[in-house]
């Protein structure tokens, strides 16, 4: 019996694979599937069809004919099934009584014994994780890992549905945690065919089950929760790490494992898996600086879901440092020099601040300033101490709230588990991780991260800071507008039409909740702008904006000037927010010693190719 197929379309060779596959997956058919991957596919090529189009025009499939009624009868079944799986596809299907004998019979079944050959060398190729790692450019290969096994996707990369600069941050590491997040790959038995393909062989066993290096207990960091491969790690120890440009926009609300991870120390691994630590005190220190402690309240964890109001709030967070290495541009600062990644967005769930201020007696501006109190002191676990005024802490539309959930889930370790500050418009360091208490009083906190120079905005004529009252510098708690360009990515080539649009798409943030109000986007370095599009994030109060807004503007591409050099363009943005503040034009006029607050325009550099060249 032959099965003949005329008029495939260019991916008849995906066709076959998956005639192959779904053939093997239905037990009835199983004399047919073995006909279809064992025995000859005998090819004829038409001569008038255009190359881009010479396929498969007609393919006969020989099946081995058997005196056995039943197995006939399988192979009948077999072949009206493979033929209604090919009309659905729209491409036909014939079935002749005679069998046929090609050339490409023989050929096939050695094809099929090298594949054979090929899949047992694959078990034999062992490869270190170290290995791996050396193949992370497109010079050396791109490999990847995915379980115990090893796959070279070097030809696979500019193929990549997601974009190749998203692909290459697996390169060289494993792909599992990045499908942790993306799970569109899990189960999806099209991917597994692709990564099948491109297999080289397997992971050495002991890096596969992690054995590849001993814990040292002496180090303090040793329990220290993994960081995403994904994110950019400026330090490891302690980790500072941010949120690669490409990764920004995937979402509005950061998955918690993409989000970026500002530590001054370990984690304080002990203390928080100590249930008996699992709490929060609250106290009010009356007569400034703590002297008289009036009263000490201990609420366990239980305590603050039970008996506590449970508010949500969606906030975007910042590090204050973000964009730093714009600032060291100008002259160097002291810092970890952030790109534009030290920002998140998260729902978060808890107690409202408010509440426990009314626990502890303070229950108004009032009985606050009666009181003498003008602070909020957070304390972390791992020695933090940072502050906020206690005007935002009872202000009722300042959704200030110490959070135990983090996305829908307990706030993970490295994100401040069990529970953290969180303070809406604030900067980064204002919301404490890994909360131990609160105190009420006429001070400000203590220590470097409040009364310190660690965040706190110099005059950029400060060199150093010799002679500098450090004490009478305010520190930093709202930010300023913001906004970043964060596609196209600063040093991309892009291939273009003459007349064709530029699509640029960022995100735009203000402190202090105030929602922006419109992006200005600019393809000539700031001569002329085009307003953008404000999408999630925009329907915001504009008095109560927590979370950043992303935008996006589709812009008339600059006149191509030809040549192998291509055309150079920069496109840059500023943003305006509800209150009409808006972004300085350059970062000379807001350097400071400590590299914080660079809110300056966003530009990225590009290069244009013609296409058609």
């Amino acid at each position: 019996m032959v099965v003949t197929m005329a008029s495939l379309s260019r991916g008849s060779a995906v066709v076959l694979r998956s005639v192959r596959t779904l053939a093997w997956s239905r037990q009835a058919s199983l004399p047919l599937a073995r006909a279809v991957d064992e025995l000859p596919w005998q090819t004829t090529t038409t001569t008038n069809t255009p190359n881009a189009f010479k396929v498969a025009s007609r393919i006969d499939i020989s099946l081995p004919s058997s005196s056995s009624s039943s197995s006939s009868s399988s192979r009948s079944s077999g072949a009206r099934w493979l033929g209604a799986a090919f009309g659905a596809a729209g491409l036909g299907f014939l079935a002749k009584p005679e069998p046929v004998y090609s050339q490409q019979a023989g050929e096939h079944l050695q094809q099929q014994q090298q594949q054979q050959q090929h899949d047992c060398h694959l078990l034999q190729r062992v490869f270190s994780r170290a290995d791996v790692e050396q193949h992370n450019t497109t010079e050396a290969g791109i490999w990847v890992i995915r379980g115990d096994k090893v796959y070279d996707i070097t030809e696979f990369v500019q193929n990549h549905p997601g974009g190749a600069s998203k692909i290459m941050l697996a390169a060289g590491k494993s792909v599992d945690p990045f499908w942790r997040v993306y799970q569109q790959h899990l189960g999806n038995e099209a991917v597994e065919e692709l990564l099948r393909e491109m297999q080289i062989g397997v992971l050495d066993p002991k890096d596969a089950e992690g054995l590849a290096g001993e814990v040292d207990p002496a180090d303090p960091f040793a329990r220290e929760p993994a960081t995403h491969p994904a994110l950019s790690v400026h330090y490891a120890k302690p980790v500072n790490a941010e949120i690669p440009p490409s990764l920004l926009m995937d979402s509005w609300i950061t998955p918690n494992e993409l989000w970026y991870v500002r530590h001054h120390h370990p984690v304080p691994m002990e203390a928080i898996d100590d249930d008996a630590e699992l709490g929060l005190d609250l106290s009010v220190a009356v007569g400034g600086g703590g002297e008289k402690e009036a009263q000490r309240i201990r609420l366990s964890l239980e305590d603050l879901k039970r008996d506590f109001e449970k508010k949500k709030v969606v906030a975007t967070m910042q590090c204050g440092g973000n964009r730093r290495g714009g600032l060291n541009g100008v002259d160097g600062t002291k810092g970890t020099s952030w790109d534009v990644g030290a920002i998140s967005n998260a729902e978060w769930a808890g107690v409202p601040l408010a509440a426990l201020l009314t626990r502890a007696g303070v229950d108004s501006p009032e009985a606050a300033e009666r009181m003498g109190i003008k602070h909020v002191q957070f304390e972390s676990h791992d020695g933090m101490l940072a502050s906020i005024p206690i005007e935002k802490a009872l202000n009722p539309y300042g959704d200030a709230i110490v959070a135990y959930e983090m996305n829908g889930e307990p706030i993970p370790r490295k994100n401040g588990y069990p529970l953290r500050a969180i303070v809406p418009g604030f900067v980064g360091v204002r919301n404490v991780k890994w909360l131990k208490s609160i105190t009420l009083s006429s001070e400000e906190s203590e220590g470097p991260w409040q009364r310190g120079m660690n965040y706190k905005v110099f005059s950029p004529s400060v060199k150093d800071l010799n002679g500098v009252d450090i004490a009478s510098v305010p520190t930093i708690q709202e930010q300023p507008v913001q906004s970043v360009i964060v596609s196209p990515a600063d040093g991309e080539r892009i291939e273009v039409i003459e007349g064709e649009e530029l699509e640029i798409r960022g995100y735009s943030w203000s402190g202090g909740g105030r929602g922006v109000i419109r992006v200005d986007v600019s393809v000539d370095g700031g001569k002329t702008w085009h307003t953008a599009k404000l999408g999630e994030g925009s329907n915001q109060n504009p008095n109560r904006a927590w979370a950043w807004t992303f935008w996006e503007a589709t812009v008339p591409a600059p006149a191509l000037k030809g040549g192998e050099a291509g055309t150079k363009v920069d496109i840059c943005c500023k943003a305006t927010d509800y209150a009409h503040n808006c972004q300085p034009e350059t970062p000379d006029s807001i350097w400071n010693l400590r590299g914080l607050n660079n809110n300056s325009w966003h530009h990225v550099k590009v290069v244009l190719e013609d296409a058609l060249a």
